[in-house]
C-alpha cells in the first residue's frame, strides 16, 4: 500500500467503547482511518457466540499529512480524548508497523491471533473463570484447536477437565 509523501500513521485515544463511533467521525473528516479487530470468544447465558473487539481498546490509527491536513480538529472530534504525542505534535507511528499489522488479517478483515497457549506439559496453570474459578492445576494437552486439558487436584484425586483456553493462565 502506498501512502503520498508527508502522511505517517498516528494513534488516536477514544473515550472508553467510542472506537467506532470515534473512526466513523474521522472518516467524515477525510482522514484515512484504520481500527484494528480481532474475533473474541464470548460465554454469556450458557450461549457462546463471537464478536469483534479492537486489538487495543481505546485507540486506533489516522493517516495524517501533519504539514498539510487540519489535524488539530481530531482533538474535538465526537468520540476521541486526543491524540498520543510529545510535547505539543502527535508522536509518529514508526513505519511498517499498520502494514505489518494489515498483514495479519483474515478474509473478513480481522487480526488472526494465535490461538495455542504457551505452555508445556506439566506445567502449572490456573483457571481464570467458571466452576473451577482459582483452581490450579497442571497442564496436560491441547483438547482440539480452542480448549485445553488440565489436570485439577480434586478430592485427593487427579482429575481431568477440558476448558476454553482463553481460561486458563500461567501459576506463580
Amino acid at each position: 500500500m502506498s501512502r503520498a509523501p508527508g502522511i505517517q500513521w498516528y494513534v488516536v485515544q477514544t473515550q472508553v467503547n467510542s472506537e467506532h463511533k470515534a473512526a466513523q467521525h474521522i472518516l467524515r473528516q477525510g482522514f484515512d482511518v484504520y481500527l484494528p479487530r480481532y474475533q473474541k470468544r464470548r460465554r454469556h447465558a450458557r450461549k457462546l457466540d463471537i464478536i469483534a473487539k479492537p486489538l487495543f481498546p481505546r485507540y486506533l490509527f489516522v493517516a495524517i499529512d501533519i504539514a498539510t491536513q487540519r489535524w488539530r480538529s481530531l482533538q474535538s472530534t465526537y468520540g476521541v480524548t486526543g491524540l498520543v504525542g510529545h510535547g505539543d505534535g502527535p508522536a509518529a507511528v514508526p513505519e511498517g508497523v499498520v502494514s505489518e499489522l494489515k498483514a495479519r488479517e483474515d478474509e473478513q478483515g480481522f487480526i488472526r491471533l494465535e490461538s495455542q497457549p504457551a505452555f508445556a506439559p506439566g506445567d502449572r496453570v490456573r483457571v481464570l473463570a467458571g466452576a473451577f474459578l482459582d483452581s490450579a492445576g497442571s497442564f496436560n494437552a491441547m483438547a482440539d484447536r480452542d480448549r485445553v486439558s488440565i489436570l485439577l487436584e480434586m478430592l485427593g484425586r487427579k482429575v481431568r477437565v477440558l476448558l476454553d483456553a482463553d481460561m486458563v493462565v500461567a501459576a506463580f
